[in-house]
């Protein structure tokens, strides 16, 4: 914990005392924790865990608490003033990447098939890392990835570019509504000014991309690092030659590939195809209820037991 938190707090954490804030206004705005969850909107739990000081949380979450309680914005002020990183516990294998997250003034990535950990959503993080985790551990992960977007996303946030090849947006994870919320926080988050977000499409056959995902890091004092990933290991490459022809390969990259406003255009096309695709399902559904129905309907109709119909007899004419 640095020494101004230290100071400020006086033993208590700093997800605790946010969370003590959080309560305290909602208690004196007469709202109870679900109350406070439906107008969010979001699950109770999570309320109960951000003031419980178990979940660190993100800076939507805390602008439209201050917008529900009427608090002038003390809640999102204090949010980017918090040094979130001593809440977490990151794996061995990736603490020294997330110190220097916590340190660099530019980032630029290059990155396949699953969208990069600073850009996740929360519903997206708990799905990716639900295949290899579960309980408290699968929430401590969740929490550790979450808190190292905070002082990207915050006011003044470092320089972060990010490439993104095209699969991160069609390898679905979570599902069609979670790839949805994913694509849509993109577009929000690309709108920042220090975060530009860029899509390497499939169409662009001829484009030179790296070999592998990676991250161009450079820190206050001059440092640059090449850092990439294989299984649960992290690789740090401090060679200026490494370096200079990795970022030769990323800014030929960026120069052939749709400027950011541009790919957004491609990441809400990708955007709107899950919401049709869920629509679709849907009515496919509805179809193939109907299909099963038929067939249910006319056996039922066959096994059911046959009456002999009462037959009107012609009347007798009068002779």
């Amino acid at each position: 914990m640095t020494q101004r938190n230290a100071d400020s707090t006086a033993g208590v954490s700093n997800a605790a005392l946010f969370g003590e804030l959080l309560r305290h206004f909602r208690e004196a705005a007469f709202l109870t924790q679900e109350a406070l969850a439906s107008q969010i909107p979001c699950d109770r739990s999570l309320v109960a865990r951000v003031e419980a000081g178990t979940r660190v949380p993100q800076d939507a979450f805390a602008k439209k608490c201050d917008e529900v309680l009427g608090t002038a914005g003390a809640l999102m002020r204090l949010w980017g003033k918090i040094d979130w990183y001593p809440e977490v516990q990151h794996p061995n294998w990736f603490q020294r990447r997330a110190e220097m997250d916590a340190r660099v003034v530019a980032l630029r990535e290059y990155q396949e098939k699953v969208v990069p950990g600073l850009l996740q959503t929360p519903d997206y993080v708990r799905a990716l890392l639900s295949l290899t985790a579960g309980g408290s551990e699968l929430d401590e992960r969740v929490r550790a990835r979450l808190s190292r977007q905070q002082r990207f996303l915050s006011e003044g946030g470092p320089l972060y570019v990010a490439v993104l090849d095209e699969s991160c947006l069609r390898h679905v994870v979570g599902g069609p509504a979670v790839m949805r919320d994913q694509c849509a926080h993109l577009l929000s988050v690309g709108r920042r000014p220090n975060v530009r977000i860029q899509v390497a499409p499939f169409a662009h056959a001829g484009i030179v991309r790296p070999t592998t995902s990676m991250s161009l890091m450079t820190l206050p004092d001059g440092e640059r690092w090449v850092y990439s990933e294989s299984l649960s290991l992290g690789h740090f490459n401090s060679d200026p030659a490494v370096y200079e022809r990795q970022s030769r390969t990323y800014d030929v990259l960026r120069a052939d590939i749709p400027s950011a406003d541009e790919s957004a255009a491609l990441i809400r096309d990708v955007m709107e195809g899950y919401g049709d695709h869920g629509q679709v399902r849907a009515e496919h559904g509805d179809l193939d209820q109907e299909q099963l129905q038929r067939p249910r309907r006319r056996q039922l109709h066959r096994n059911s037991p046959h009456y002999p119909r009462r037959r009107p007899h012609p009347r007798q004419q009068k002779p």
